[in-house]
Formats: structure tokens, C-alpha cells, sequence
């Protein structure tokens, strides 16, 4: 661990960043250096959807990875505030819709605050664990609740992988860091490590 100053260890941080493409002044705030160092961890844009009985939601989600080869299990971090988290828990299952370069404007739809109906006009079915399968997405995993983990703001879900398919291999998945600041995730990130 440096024994720098902080404020000496976060300019040697934003001397490392690329500056192409930004603003000096951008990059010189540490909550944006911060924000921005974090958008480097590459990841996708999911849709997960919950569903209990007959009550259904959907939201955005970046933070979804595989965790496991056996059992077959995926990691999904969820802010247990989230109006989606309740419907999670008490069903103990959900899928993840994993959207492609094109779907940036359903990535926004479903980044909303709960609404009456995030699903109405959207085509969707369910399948074996009820939550919803978008039709237009790259492809889907239905799974149900292995175990739960609080982490900081968030909980890690662990779901082991009931089923899925491949809807779309033509078009590459989208990746968070083409977002921008969709969720508004940079205003969360602190001012200082």
C-alpha cells in the first residue's frame, strides 16, 4: 500500500487514464476518474425479469456474471431497495434476458423506476420458473435462488441455471460501458477511495 498522500495517489491515478476523448476537466474530478476506472471492468446489459403468481416486473442490470461450471450458477448483485426485490425473494426465482448492441433504448425502458407496467407492450412469455423471457433479446437464463450474500449496498443472489437458449447469435450483446451513464451510476461512485 502506497504511503502516499490521497490526493497524491488519486493524480497518479488520473495521470494513468486515457485522456482521448475527454474533457481535461472531466477527468480531473475524482468522482468521474473514479467512475470512469470502473467502466473499464467490461460487463453486459441484462434485463431480469421476476415474476410471482401473476405479478410481474422487469429491470436493468449490468452486474450479472457466471460463478459456477458445477452447478451451473450466475451472480446477480441487486440493490435490495430495487421494486424488483421483493417479487425476487419471495419467488425465489428469475431470468436474465441478456440484450444486444441494438436494445439500448429497452435498456432505458427498463432502467426506469417501477411504472405501472414496465411489460405492457412488450413482447415477452414465460417459461418454466414463470418470470419473463424477453422474445427480442440475444438470449435468456431462467434460474432459481441457490443463495444470498449481503454486499455493501447491494445482495449477491446466486442462481443456479435451470434452463436457456441462444436467441440470436447474429448481433454482438450490449456492454455496459456503451451505456454511458444510463443508470446514473456515477453520482454513486465516492469522491475518494
Amino acid at each position: 500500500m502506497s504511503t502516499a498522500p490521497v490526493a497524491i495517489r488519486r493524480r497518479n491515478l488520473l495521470d494513468r487514464l486515457p485522456h482521448q476523448g475527454y474533457d481535461q476537466a472531466y477527468v480531473e474530478k475524482p468522482m468521474s476518474a473514479i467512475a470512469h476506472l470502473f467502466r473499464q471492468l467490461t460487463h453486459g446489459v441484462y434485463v431480469v425479469g421476476v415474476a410471482r403468481g401473476s405479478e410481474c416486473n422487469a429491470f436493468t442490470a449490468a452486474w450479472v456474471m457466471q460463478a459456477s461450471f458445477d452447478p451451473l450458477l450466475l451472480a446477480l448483485a441487486i440493490n435490495p431497495r430495487n421494486s424488483s426485490y421483493p417479487l425476487l425473494i419471495a419467488s425465489g426465482a428469475f431470468t436474465v434476458n441478456v440484450l444486444h448492441q441494438d436494445q439500448m433504448t429497452l435498456a432505458a425502458h427498463f432502467a426506469q423506476p417501477r411504472c405501472e407496467n414496465k411489460l405492457a407492450g412488450i413482447d415477452w412469455s414465460q417459461k418454466r420458473t414463470g418470470a419473463p423471457v424477453l422474445a427480442e433479446c440475444l438470449a435468456y437464463f431462467e434460474c432459481v435462488v441457490a443463495s444470498r450474500c449481503a454486499a455493501g449496498d447491494h445482495e449477491i443472489i446466486l442462481g443456479r441455471v435451470l434452463d436457456g437458449s441462444l436467441l440470436n447469435e447474429a448481433i454482438p450483446p450490449l456492454e455496459y460501458r456503451d451505456t454511458g451513464d444510463l443508470d446514473g451510476s456515477s453520482r454513486l461512485f465516492p469522491e475518494t477511495f
